[in-house]
């Protein structure tokens, strides 16, 4: 099949979808039935007889609002607009072992939340209530730097994306 076939067969597929989607949506009139032992079923056919029944409509989200609380796979919780590793910047190369990490967090940190911060997946620094670390003793090298959001429980709930910094011996 050539490239164009291909995309009208696409979006012939993708309008069906749209269309059988709102012909589900439209409102339908469903039917309760009560049998001689008293068990209750609901059906749409109204062949079957039964008493129409009214329901309330779906509660619904506007798309605007459902995409902005989206979260990534495995970002269950974020109370934060920006929680990013701001300092070093990815790619940066640092001259020597040691090097200050700052984390980007709006709104300020809640009291009962910590920032932990991993070198390489490692745990380096353990959680404390502060946005800025120092890392003392890195060798050579690339490393990932990331932090992690510690709730009042010590569960990791969020992660920034990981950084890549290089470390130049002097």
């Amino acid at each position: 099949m050539n490239r164009r076939v291909k995309e009208i067969s696409k979006w012939a597929w993708l309008g069906l979808a749209v269309a059988l989607a709102a012909m589900a949506v439209e409102a339908q009139t469903v039917y309760r039935l009560t049998d001689a032992q008293g068990n209750v079923t609901y059906t749409d056919d109204p062949e079957r007889g039964g008493e129409a029944v009214t329901l309330a409509p779906l509660p619904s989200v506007s798309p605007s609002a459902t995409a902005a609380s989206r979260a990534r796979p495995g970002q269950p919780f974020m109370p934060y607009d920006r929680f990013v590793i701001e300092s070093p910047a990815a790619g940066a190369l640092i001259a020597g072992a040691s090097t200050p990490v700052e984390v980007r967090i709006e709104p300020p940190l809640r009291d009962d939340h910590r920032v932990q911060l991993r070198v390489n997946g490692e745990l380096s620094q353990s959680a404390l209530h502060s946005s800025a670390f120092w890392l003392a003793g890195l060798p050579g090298g690339r490393h990932h730097l990331q932090a992690e959001l510690v709730d009042g429980q010590g569960r990791v709930q969020h992660r920034t994306e990981a950084v890549s910094i290089e470390v130049v011996a002097r």
